[in-house]
């Protein structure tokens, strides 16, 4: 071996691997799982199919009639807004517990906060994003008064963040599970429940004409709390739902 050869080993065992760092891991997982989820835009349009047709079946099963449909508008579209929210959370790591993804990403170097993070961030982003754009067009289905509209815009802008962040939870304990898609609803069903209630309250309170402020602000007090604790519960749930 030439002294050039020894030279390059010396140095290659002297220097120590360097991982990629927090945020180039954050934004790999981030760019891997929005690849993937466009790539099954079937998928993706499930929930938005399941919303349209409820709220297009609400005026012929109850009433056609305004003041009964704009009484009903803010807790009717938060309802099924949850609810499709739930139809997708089963598949937010099943995927990468199959194919064996799942087991590499909880032996990487990374913190597997951020990367559970990431994974949330995407399903908000195919999820709970395109329910909150079309809120507008929701409650004009259902005659919901022109003072409800952004109420219920940024309700449900904090509010499906929330429910995707804590929907993350379910997911990560059931995901070894073949059929985990009850037991999730079973488990955070009662965690969803104050961000039902406020964020309802929120619109019927900017109808009846009186602030909602207050619930705004809860809402961003979950959101908050839930963007710090989910991720360290979901990141728990997997490694004991993987590992044990």
């Amino acid at each position: 071996m030439s002294s050039h050869e020894q030279q390059v080993r010396t140095s290659l065992k002297s220097e120590p691997l360097v991982s990629p760092g927090i945020g180039a891991g954050f934004m790999a997982t981030f760019r891997r799982d929005l690849l993937i989820a466009f790539r099954h835009r079937g998928e993706m349009a499930n929930p938005i199919m399941f919303l349209l047709m409820v709220i297009t079946m609400v005026p012929l099963g109850i009433s056609p009639e305004r003041a009964v449909l704009s009484v009903l508008a803010p807790g009717m579209i938060w309802v099924v807004a949850l609810l499709a929210t739930l139809l997708s959370l089963d598949g937010l790591f099943r995927a990468d517990y199959e194919d064996g993804a799942l087991e590499q990403l909880l032996m990487s170097p990374q913190p597997l906060y951020f990367q559970v993070l990431a994974k949330v961030l995407v399903h908000w982003l195919v999820t709970g994003l395109p329910l909150t754009i079309m809120a507008p067009l929701l409650g004009v289905m259902l005659s919901l008064p022109a003072a409800g509209f952004w109420p219920l815009v940024f309700s449900l802008f904090l509010g499906t963040a929330c429910l995707s962040l804590i929907g993350a939870i379910g997911a990560a304990l059931t995901v070894a599970l073949r059929k985990g898609g009850l037991l999730i609803s079973l488990i955070i069903m009662p965690l969803y429940v104050p961000i039902l209630i406020f964020g309802s309250s929120a619109v019927s309170s900017a109808i009846d004409g009186f602030p909602f402020g207050g619930q705004m602000a809860v809402l961003g007090a979950f959101l908050a709390m839930a963007v710090v604790l989910a991720p360290v519960a979901a990141a728990g749930a997997l490694r004991i739902s993987v590992n044990g």
